[in-house]
């Protein structure tokens, strides 16, 4: 592709595509591709100038000797091809918006006054229509006030002041459409399907593919704890599958032959293999945008009392406008007050607030899955950290395996790598790239691998069981023996290693050693919490307790439980609550799920198991742990905003109220302030909660300005 350089600087560049004109579909793929790119850590396209903004770490001259070799018709490109992007959505609502814009100003400057008036009384039909429906129904909403307003001024002939009122509360409405729909957007996008490869099953056994190769009718197999990667039905084996994201179900359904099974959702036990039915696609997020949408989860307790709020002032609006009337008789007066309501800016305000700062997790990689949780983040007072994968790092890498009982050290890590690739955790990963980084390849030699929560696996090889896991499964569990005269080697394994075990028919086989180093920022992000008003930081660990000591002494942990099982972790984080303390839980793996789905808030880390992702309310970035800071300074900004909407629709209406039956505004002034200010309320709702770094240069305005027309995407 051919491409000219517009600005450059040190770590980022703009360059311009030389090519007539790039349509929606295209952009998205350049975007994607460049975001895939090793070297690049962020990159907007701008389809409209042709524009590419790359903001990279190293390497700029393989940076733009790749994007020189860059073409849409790439084959390799069609995994990227189903990646959904607001870009669309966003142009549409632009040509709405500015298609009303100018469609007020045509009809204010050129239309005749007859004309005006005919457009603005069938304008006002819709309006006129809900309010006759709302009092059809015994209620007294919003939709009343606003219908009331705009007949009562075209029965006095003051169409200006109808047609005003009715044009900003579409523009208003247009806006809390737009937010609303990008917010969802953004995070269907971000709770999308992070799957890349998969185990497709053939005559001659079962091969790691990636996923856009996949074809409706291939067989797929899939075991305990990952996520189903595509719609299919099950043709052998039985499952246990978490669906709740897609239908709501609470517990687990059993799927058998011949049962439908969906992408996105988690088998929790069991082992299945699937007949494909539908290919990588839109069909997840789809369903992901209709579950959002559709779910209460996305009402906060803040946002449910705003809106009951609401609707419980406009009787008492409608009574100031009747008891000023009454006192002066005045018409004017009375529709003054009628033109101004709190319900308005208290509806439309608060949900933006919660949404837009749920876009602003999902720019900060972190998916938040219904806004009561930003609420719950915000008072939390107790943090449960699990250990492995959270405050020690996701990728542990092994730096030594030890033979015992004649066993070659190669053939051993052939062997685990083996048994650990079916079922990938942190852990798991460390000895799946170890073997790999020796150019180890391992054959499918074993037969049904087994899974065992907080324990390890179990199978089958020539015959002899074979174990891998920790030293409780091993040795209490399985009764596995250390081979006579080794016990002393034994005893000298290094002390500041984690340790998998593997056993061949009962008898140890080999140690491997896994370096399990604390986060960098562990200690900091926990410091940083206490600051933040989080009085109990505990950490949960299956590990031993000297281990256990150790790492919560590094971190600053209040305190910490060790040799723990899944379901201690849940009883856990439950007894704290049942104490009248809100607890979030942080984990990564499997054997998390229980506790994540006990704490008032469950976050899950990004790169661990799929059914913790799945069970978790919260899914933060794997490689920094700054985002549980961030999520909390985000949410306690969020409740600071949502207080401070609350003071200044109170106090600012009730002056208009006040100014208005004083005969001091007229109606049609009213109801301008009125729209005006929830008008700029909504749009301060939706502008930044976290400060933004000076490093970028940023400026308040530009981020106003990005927030009212893409929303912080460019």
């Amino acid at each position: 592709m051919k491409f000219q350089i517009k600005h450059e600087c040190r770590g980022r560049i703009r360059v311009q595509m030389c090519q007539p004109r790039m349509t929606l579909e295209q952009a998205d793929l350049l975007e994607n591709w460049l975001q895939a790119l090793p070297q690049v850590e962020r990159a907007a396209v701008h389809e409209r100038t042709r524009c590419a903004i790359i903001e990279y770490k190293a390497g700029r001259r393989e940076l733009l000797r790749s994007l020189h070799g860059f073409s849409y018709q790439d084959r390799a490109l069609a995994e990227l091809s189903h990646i959904h992007s607001s870009r669309a959505l966003n142009r549409a609502y632009e040509e709405k918006l500015v298609g009303m814009v100018v469609f007020k100003a045509v009809q204010s400057l050129l239309f005749p006054t007859s004309l005006r008036a005919a457009c603005t009384i069938l304008k006002a039909v819709p309006y006129l229509l809900r309010a006759v429906s709302c009092l059809l129904r015994r209620k007294l909403h919003v939709e009343v006030l606003d219908g009331l307003s705009i007949g009562v001024s075209i029965l006095r002939r003051d169409f200006s002041t109808a047609g005003s009122v009715m044009f900003l509360l579409g523009l208003g409405e247009l806006l809390e459409e737009w937010t609303h729909k990008k917010s969802v957007d953004d995070l269907a996008r971000s709770m999308s399907l992070n799957i890349d490869r998969v185990w497709r099953k053939t005559e001659e056994g079962e091969f790691l593919v990636p996923l856009h190769q996949v074809q409706a009718g291939d067989r797929i197999a899939v075991r305990m704890g990952s996520m189903i990667p595509l719609d299919g039905t099950v043709l052998d084996g039985e499952v246990m599958v978490n669906q709740a994201s897609l239908t709501g179900e609470s517990i687990p359904v059993p799927k058998r032959p011949g049962s439908p099974i969906y992408a996105g959702t988690v088998v929790e036990e069991g082992e299945c293999v699937l007949s494909v039915t539908a290919q990588s696609g839109g069909s997840r997020y789809d369903k992901i945008v209709a579950m959002i949408e559709e779910s209460e989860k996305l009402k906060s307790a803040a946002e449910s009392r705003a809106a009951s709020l609401a609707d419980k002032l406009v009787p008492y609006t409608l009574a100031g406008s009747a008891l000023v009337y009454l006192l002066t008789r005045n018409v004017t007066r009375a529709l003054s007050v009628l033109m101004v309501d709190f319900s308005c800016a208290l509806k439309l305000s608060m949900p933006l607030s919660v949404l837009s700062a749920m876009g602003e997790a999902s720019q900060s990689r972190i998916t938040v899955k219904g806004g009561k949780y930003l609420e719950a983040v915000a008072r939390a007072d107790t943090i449960v950290f699990d250990k492995t994968g959270t405050l020690t790092y996701a990728a542990p890498t092994v730096v030594q395996v030890v033979p015992f009982g004649g066993h070659d050290e190669t053939d051993m890590l052939r062997l685990a790598a083996c048994l650990e690739e079916h079922f990938p955790h942190s852990m798991a990963n460390a000895v799946v790239q170890a073997a790999k980084d020796r150019g180890l390849y391992h054959e499918e030699l074993h037969s049904r691998v087994e899974y065992l929560v907080a324990h390890g696996i179990a199978s089958a090889v020539d015959g002899e069981r074979v174990i891998i896991g920790s030293a409780h499964f091993v040795f209490e569990d399985e009764g596995c023996i250390i081979p006579a005269q080794e016990q002393a080697a034994f005893d000298a394994l290094p002390r500041q290693y984690s340790h998998l075990y593997l056993a061949i028919d009962g008898v140890l086989a080999a140690v491997i050693c896994i370096a399990d180093p604390v986060r960098a920022e562990a200690a900091q992000v926990v410091g940083a919490l206490r600051q933040l008003g989080v009085s109990k930081i505990v950490m949960l660990t299956g590990d031993s307790q000297r281990t256990a000591a150790a790492i919560a002494s590094q971190v600053g942990a209040d305190a910490f439980q060790a040799e723990v099982l899944p379901e201690d972790k849940a009883r856990f984080v439950q007894q704290e609550r049942e104490q009248g303390r809100t607890v979030i839980m942080i984990g990564d793996g499997i054997n998390d799920a229980p506790a994540l789905s006990a704490a008032d808030v469950g976050v899950a880390i990004s790169d661990g198991a799929a059914i913790a992702r799945e069970i978790a309310d919260i899914t933060i970035a794997a490689d920094d742990l700054y985002e549980l800071v961030k999520l909390r300074i985000l949410s306690q900004n969020l409740m600071g905003r949502i207080q401070t909407n609350y003071r200044f629709v109170i106090s600012f209406n009730g002056g208009l109220i006040a100014l208005g039956s004083l005969g001091i505004l007229a109606p049609a002034t009213s109801a301008m302030l009125h729209n005006l200010s929830t008008l700029g309320l909504s749009l301060h709702s939706m502008t930044r909660l976290l400060p933004v770094k000076q490093a970028k240069s940023t400026q308040k305005t530009a981020a106003l300005s990005r927030a009212f027309v893409s929303f912080g995407q460019e």
